[in-house]
């Protein structure tokens, strides 16, 4: 393995490939099937490429080969593959430019373009999915990104005007709205194979209940629930967002009250026995979330259960 290469700005990518300075520093598009094919002036294969910008890129399928730390990322036809400020890939194959005909681009862009109007745009979760919770698109959703990705180049192509950023920032805003359309569509076919993602973090939960974990790993979290499912924390909390409505954190509280009143319904353990089986370090904190979901302490809805 070579040694790291840091990619800074848009103008660096340029450089790396042979091209003049982009008229806007801020954003650009490479490797585009409607382009001339690329050329790579300086070696990167088997180089570590740390990137301190967003780069989101419609992969062919054999352009490229990649890997994302230790893991290896083949990108399938039609697979839309995101990279984010601070993330390291390393090209394992040569880069090449999909072939006239062939969908696939490469969008480039700064983060200090999604100040302002799109700074929403940095809290979408899918930013920061996994390389395996990729977007996969359909014919016309290829097509409909596509043709925001040459809107975007052409507002790239223009000289920045006091204008620039805005449009830029709401052409932006347009694309990651739709990629959040067409992951919600990867959700709902995801469900109907593999089943309600919720009836799989409750039964996870209960599971874990159950077990002996909590007194030994404490509360499960977010990110302990969707290791256990096989998902990223963001993935997670979306795909339950797109199937219930509401956040993955939302249910994890639902079903630890649920869990907390089972134990204090049906057992004689005391409020703070409750508390360490549930996973809680200080019971004073299991009292305080109990009153605050349900409006009475432990000890007060157990005994307005006995009394009823």
């Amino acid at each position: 393995m070579q040694g790291t290469i840091t990619i800074a700005s848009v103008s660096q990518v340029h450089t790396f490939l042979g091209r003049a300075p982009p008229p806007n520093p801020h954003v650009t598009v490479i490797g585009a099937s409607w382009q001339p094919p690329m050329t790579i002036v300086a070696p990167i294969e088997g180089h570590a490429i740390r990137s301190e910008v967003y780069a989101v890129s419609l992969k062919r399928g054999d352009e490229c080969r990649l890997a994302f730390g230790r893991q290896v990322f083949d990108a399938q036809a039609g697979t839309i593959a995101f990279l984010t400020p601070g993330q390291t890939l390393t090209p394992l194959v040569p880069l090449v430019a999909p072939t006239v005909g062939e969908l696939g681009w490469t969008l480039i862009f700064h983060p200090d373009v999604l100040s302002g109007a799109a700074s929403h745009v940095r809290e979408h979760g899918l930013l920061r999915y996994t390389n395996d919770e990729a977007l996969h698109l359909l014919d016309d959703e290829q097509e409909t990104l596509t043709a925001v990705v040459r809107t975007i180049e052409r507002e790239a192509c223009r000289a920045p005007d006091s204008f620039a950023n805005e449009v830029l920032a709401a052409q932006l805003t347009l694309f990651f709205n739709y990629c959040r359309r067409f992951y919600a569509r990867q959700f709902q076919t995801r469900a109907r194979a593999q089943g309600p993602v919720l009836e799989r973090l409750l039964r996870h939960l209960d599971a874990y209940w159950s077990s002996a974990q909590p007194r030994e790993a404490g509360l499960p979290t977010v990110a302990q629930c969707a290791g256990a499912l096989g998902f990223s924390p963001d993935y997670l909390s979306d795909l339950l967002r797109e199937e219930t409505g509401e956040s993955a954190r939302d249910h994890l509280h639902r079903a630890l009250i649920e869990a907390a009143k089972r134990r204090l319904a049906s057992t004689s353990q005391s409020v703070s026995e409750v508390a360490f089986a549930l996973g809680f370090e200080e019971p004073q904190h299991f009292s305080r979330l109990f009153k605050q979901k349900t409006g009475a302490t432990p000890s007060d809805w157990r005994a307005a259960q006995l009394s009823g």
